[in-house]
């Protein structure tokens, strides 16, 4: 097997687009090398950091942050699963605060009419105490 991979390998391998691949590596995310014919090749530890960018994405760092959080990460070696906890195990708080906003949102869905008026006072998923009745009647968020 060879060391170093495609990076039509990588997004095969990944489940990532070449197009997102590049522009992952354009922000400094992950790092290739350039062949005698100009082509990317990628460490096999990409696939690592790729499926932690998908991750942190998924939770929702935003791509500042997840460059941040790699940038925490040894580079004379591949990231251990030691390294990746470190960096996952600061996430707890951020997960939790998404699954109540999530649980709020599934427990307001029973109340909501779907008319898109957004003045109703009871509408707890975009109209919390009534907030676009006080700005007057009628659909006022999707009028400004």
């Amino acid at each position: 097997m060879d060391s170093v991979l495609t990076i039509g390998e990588v997004a095969r391998r990944s489940g990532v687009a070449s197009s997102a691949l590049r522009f992952y590596e354009e922000r400094g995310l992950i790092a290739s090398v350039r062949a005698g014919s100009g082509h990317r090749r990628y460490p096999r530890s990409v696939l690592r950091r790729i499926a932690f960018i998908v991750f942190a994405q998924r939770i929702g760092l935003t791509l500042g942050e997840i460059g941040a959080e790699l940038a925490k990460l040894p580079v004379d070696r591949s990231p251990t699963r030691g390294d990746w906890a470190r960096l996952s195990g600061g996430w707890t708080k951020r997960v939790d605060q998404r699954i109540a906003e999530l649980q709020n949102l599934r427990d307001g869905l029973t109340q909501c009419i779907g008319c898109g008026c957004l003045s109703i006072d009871r509408c707890r998923l975009a109209n919390p105490a009534d907030q676009a009745g006080r700005r007057g009647p009628g659909p006022r968020y999707w009028l400004s």
